[in-house]
């Protein structure tokens, strides 16, 4: 593959997923700005290994892997759990002080479920996730994330008592 095809299909694939894999980047790191890098990683580590991609798959399968692969890595660095650090003091002087805009948010329906998607254990929340806010197919997931059907079906569906059963308990303390 010529560079001027690698342009033209990395361009291609930035415009198609890029505001996708960086839902899926957030979903995993927490921060905007980081999901961002992750994705500009991803992209990168795309254009360089675009001449081993076999088109057997899909692109949009070997972009959601690499950019989990990328939140990972990212998740297990040393650079993370220092900002790790950084962001508990600066949540705990905050927490003493709410902003109007977290009062604002948190009087939004969407805003307390997708919270609440965000407390469940991983292995829930990449597959809730993914199934409601990527709008992907349980096989999809099941191929970006390399496990078995059944257990895309599995977790969704635990994931969702998990998520009833959580807001439930909120509701009746009162939120």
């Amino acid at each position: 593959m010529d560079t001027e095809e690698k342009d033209f299909l990395l361009e291609k694939v930035m415009v198609q997923y890029g505001d996708e894999l960086v839902r899926l980047a957030f979903s995993y790191v927490k921060d905007a700005e980081t999901a961002k890098d992750m994705v500009q990683n991803t992209f990168i580590k795309c254009y360089s290994h675009l001449d081993t991609f076999r088109f057997d798959a899909h692109i949009k399968t070997w972009l959601y892997r690499m950019t989990i692969n990328e939140c990972k890595d990212y998740l297990k660095s040393w650079n993370y759990r220092m900002v790790q650090v950084s962001s508990l003091i600066s949540e705990t002087t905050k927490a003493i002080i709410p902003s109007t805009e977290k009062t604002v948010i948190d009087n939004y329906t969407n805003a307390e479920i997708k919270d609440t998607v965000f407390t469940l254990p991983k292995a829930y929340r990449e597959v809730v996730y993914l199934y409601y806010y990527d709008s992907l197919k349980p096989r999809e997931i099941a191929d970006i994330l390399e496990i078995p059907l059944n257990t895309v079906k599995t977790r969704l569906r635990r994931g969702k008592e998990k998520l009833k059963s959580t807001m439930e308990e909120a509701e009746l303390n009162g939120r």
